[in-house]
């Protein structure tokens, strides 16, 4: 799981990336998946240690981030669309495309992870 960890990290910090450079640099909180990224990246790289517990630490906390990332992105979409239709503008379509890709990447990521956990537990590896 630590290398797909890393695949989802990667994915999350061209996702900040391409919408901080689709905003025209001006917004830094674009850069919010990046961070999300980053923090997935360095915890994976350390889910790659060959001690079980260590391990276990790690992908625990990879998808606590994703949890975090689920919630925090899928509530600002929210928010955002919410804002934006009653208020009767249009929303900010490169925000909300960011906010809700990061939603659902974290997401996806998070099913793996559990579904990880959980083949991991019927076969006795834990």
């Amino acid at each position: 799981m630590a290398k797909v960890t890393l695949v989802f990290a990667a994915l999350l910090i061209a996702l900040g990336l391409a919408g901080f450079l689709g905003t025209g640099s001006q917004h830094p909180t674009a850069l919010i998946p990046t961070w999300f990224g980053v923090a997935l990246a360095v915890f994976g790289l350390l889910a790659m240690s060959p001690s079980e517990g260590r391990r276990k630490l790690f992908m625990h906390i990879n998808v606590t981030i994703g949890l975090l990332g689920v919630l925090g992105a899928g509530a600002r979409a929210m928010q955002s669309y919410i804002h934006a239709s009653s208020s009767g503008l249009a929303p900010d379509k490169i925000a909300l495309a960011s906010q809700v890709t990061m939603a659902g990447l974290c997401l996806v990521y998070m099913i793996l992870c559990i579904n990880s956990f959980i083949t991991a537990r019927r076969s006795g590896k834990v």
